[in-house]
């Protein structure tokens, strides 16, 4: 059996980072680490080829080769993951599909023209695909049920189907499952509320595999909350330190993380001594009532300031998430985000509109409603919310895309930045030196050139760096390319602007062709316009 493993396109968002990586010469941030997965599951003699199409295009002779066509994609990769369906289709192609927009929407999938759907977590369901093609069979549908796989038996990912130069970092998968129960959150609902992890052993085989692969920059551990088993992730860090130590630090490691990380610093510190340099926090809002409401507990025990000051002079360095439009959110929530953000000296803040994921708690909660505007998802930064927010919709656009604006001023950027480097903690772990390549200086050229000559941004650009080589001089490089992320989220924030004021003057049209076919309801329009303009 021929296996042509397909990943869609991205749209440009927040983590797309084109402007960064074309300075390194790669064509992507992560890999598609489910698909080299699904081919460690899938039988070892079958024949599998995998082409992201972040990277290049599919050729003929590839679709001319396969057999069957396996496309796995999250919400965000909907519009090319739907129009490789028909392209497969087109080509007399049988077509797989899985993965989170397939498990969450699989009728979507279905009327685009799928034959299988292999839905849930493939350890369970990739297993009753193959009996089905192994009986000829062509079209089925495979749920778990339910019923959740024990991760200790997941193979060693096929990475060796990747184009590893065209990534700028590599992902592997420690645990699945968040132990708290945020109402918007579709974590929980596909990977359920208990955590799963692998062994230390089987996790550092995958580490050794990578770097018998010839591997040697950064790793992110996909884990959508890597402490959601402390005792197990612990055990790992021990092994993995003398790992690291063993084969002089190869890899640098980041990950995701839920905020009462700061309430341990046993945790902090093993983390620091297995070389992590950052960790992603859901901050989410600082209104409490917010946090309250969405059942985001975990936020409201501690100071989120504190945590934001603990985790980074312990020595991680803090990227967050953000969000606007929860259920009783008061006028003025972007504001109060930025200035949060400006608090704590928070470089890399993600931040998006609210949007009611496919069958999590706040999708549910709004159907019931009736608030529902779209039986989809998005998770892409420029796009509207997908319900009737409790407060004008205009309002919350307009008070977004200021935020968004202000976040990613370049001289708001190169403060923060700084700011947050000042106070981080210097690493612990020693690698040998290595001398530049010809692309690291390239990309140090470039930027030098950008920030500090050319933009209005010089004076601070140097001033800043200087500091930080005389204050804290471990962190110098790991500020540089930070700062680099900005040549980023100078671009983006111009796209979040458009496409949100495109998306809103459609919306405000719409709103007026109904305000005049629905004339009863004209008084009560008035008024919700009245507040948008108080």
């Amino acid at each position: 059996m021929r296996v042509l493993l397909l990943y869609p396109l991205f749209p440009k968002t927040f983590w797309s980072y084109e402007k960064i990586l074309e300075l390194v010469d790669r064509k992507v941030l992560l890999p598609p680490l489910g698909l080299v997965t699904v081919a460690a599951i899938l039988p070892q003699e079958w024949e599998f080829k995998l082409v992201d199409r972040n990277i290049r295009p599919v050729t003929e002779a590839e679709w001319e080769w396969a057999d069957v066509v396996i496309i796995s994609a999250m919400i965000v990769q909907k519009k090319d993951f739907l129009a490789q369906i028909q392209e497969a289709n087109r080509r007399g192609k049988r077509v797989a599909v899985g993965g989170p927009y397939p498990t969450a929407l699989p009728h979507e999938a279905e009327e685009a023209g799928a034959d299988y759907l292999i839905l849930d977590e493939g350890e369970i369901t990739l297993p009753m695909f193959v009996e089905a093609i192994q009986r000829g069979d062509k079209s089925g549908k495979f749920h778990a049920n339910g019923e959740k796989p024990s991760v200790t038996d997941t193979p060693t990912p096929r990475f060796e189907l990747l184009d590893l130069d065209a990534y700028d970092s590599m992902s592997v998968q420690f645990s699945r499952g968040c132990p708290f129960q945020c109402e918007f959150c579709d974590i929980i609902v596909l990977y359920g509320r208990k955590p799963r992890t692998k062994t230390p052993a089987q996790l550092l085989a995958e580490l050794d595999y990578l770097y018998k692969l010839g591997w040697r920059r950064s790793v992110f551990m996909v884990d959508d909350n890597f402490i959601g088993n402390k005792r197990n992730v612990k055990l790992f860090l021990q092994e993995l330190k003398e790992w690291q130590a063993e084969h002089k630090y190869p890899f640098v490691f980041n990950t995701e993380a839920s905020v009462d990380l700061a309430q341990d610093p046993e945790l902090m510190q093993m983390m620091i001594e297995c070389n992590f340099n950052a960790v992603f926090l859901g901050i989410e809002t600082p209104d409490e009532a917010s946090l309250q409401l969405t059942k985001k507990f975990q936020n409201n025990r501690n100071s989120l300031s504190d945590a934001v000051e603990t985790i980074a002079r312990a020595g991680l360095r803090v990227m967050s998430g953000f969000i606007i439009g929860f259920d009783g959110e008061k006028a003025g929530a972007g504001d109060r985000i930025v200035r949060f953000v400006e608090q704590t000296a928070i470089p890399t803040a993600l931040f998006g509109m609210l949007q009611a994921l496919p069958d999590t708690a706040l999708w549910h909660r709004l159907e019931k409603e009736g608030r529902l505007l779209r039986k989809d998802g998005n998770i892409n930064q420029a796009t509207l919310m997908n319900f009737i927010p409790t407060r004008p919709l205009e309002e919350m656009a307009r008070e977004y895309i200021q935020a968004f604006w202000d976040l990613y001023d370049p001289d708001r950027y190169l403060d923060r930045t700084y700011r947050h480097f000042l106070m981080l903690g210097a690493p612990v772990c020693k690698a040998p030196f290595k001398m530049p390549s010809w692309l690291d200086l390239r990309a140090l050229s470039i930027v030098c050139w950008r920030q500090g000559v050319k933009r209005n941004t010089r004076w601070k650009f140097w001033h800043h760096l200087f500091s930080i080589i005389k204050r804290n001089p471990g962190v110098w490089e790991h500020y540089l390319t930070v700062c680099a992320h900005n040549e980023h989220f100078m671009e983006y924030r111009q796209i979040v602007r458009d496409q949100i004021e495109a998306q809103l003057a459609e919306y405000l049209a719409e709103e007026e062709v109904r305000l005049r076919s629905q004339p009863a309801t004209v008084g009560k329009v008035k008024s919700q316009k009245s507040k948008v303009k108080s």
